[in-house]
């Protein structure tokens, strides 16, 4: 049975009639019941609930890195979610057997900061060595942003990340990476925050190994992604 709390125009919570009422902070929201599907493991079906899956299993392992990362799409959902809605619609290709992920679609940071110029990735000594130009006062890029590092271990499934070790103004940074990553594949991304953590750039991917896991998505070595300015979902 359902809960009326504010009065006959008010949301609701639980279930009337076919209709289910809930909130997400503090925004109402109803739903029909579910209808029951004959059969539920259409190709189609099987499909979609793959995707997710992959997604969840990508954006898992790095989502502490999102809470910042999308922190601007979070006024009705969650930062993972609004993670999983943009790789779902960009990112993911295929299905069965050519199911990837795009790991140069991906935007593990989404805003509209100034991004970064001329970046570039070497991977050394169990490190990664970032550079960038500097490009302080360009539109609303300023000295101060903060860098955002992340690799992600495409074999292991696992990634490292960091927050606070350079500014936008020092054009370089380097990530140590644990000794048991030599020779995976990985896809390494840079991204900025600015000082008062109120806007995010959009990430880009400096490097994209091919690995068994791509189904053809991947070029050895990678390159910087484009700039993806479509809208999240």
């Amino acid at each position: 049975m359902g809960t009326i709390k504010q009065g006959i125009l008010g949301g609701f919570s639980g279930r009337v009639g076919t209709v289910v009422g809930s909130n997400w902070k503090s925004v109402h929201y109803m739903r029909a019941l579910a209808t029951n599907v004959s059969n539920p493991r259409t190709e189609k079906q099987q499909c979609q609930r793959t995707k997710f899956s992959k997604a969840i299993s990508f954006l898992t392992t790095i989502t502490p890195f999102l809470r910042v990362g999308y922190k601007n799409y979070t006024t009705n959902q969650s930062a993972f979610n609004a993670a999983m809605s943009y790789t779902m619609k960009n990112a993911i290709t295929g299905c069965g057997e050519t199911l990837a992920i795009n790991y140069e679609k991906v935007l593990v940071a989404h805003g509209s900061l100034t991004i970064a110029v001329d970046a570039s990735v070497i991977v050394e000594d169990n490190k990664v060595s970032y550079k960038w130009t500097d490009n302080s006062n360009a539109g609303d890029a300023k000295s101060k942003d903060v860098a955002m590092l992340l690799v992600y271990n495409k074999d292991k499934k696992e990634a490292v990340y960091s927050m606070n070790v350079a500014t936008r103004s020092d054009a370089k940074a380097e990530l140590a990476l644990p000794a048991s990553w030599s020779d995976n594949a990985m896809a390494i991304y840079l991204s900025f925050c600015s000082e008062d953590g109120k806007s995010v750039t959009n990430s880009i991917c400096l490097k994209n190994d091919a690995s068994n896991d791509d189904s053809g998505n991947s070029k050895p070595g990678g390159g910087p992604g484009d700039e993806n300015d479509n809208p999240l979902g």
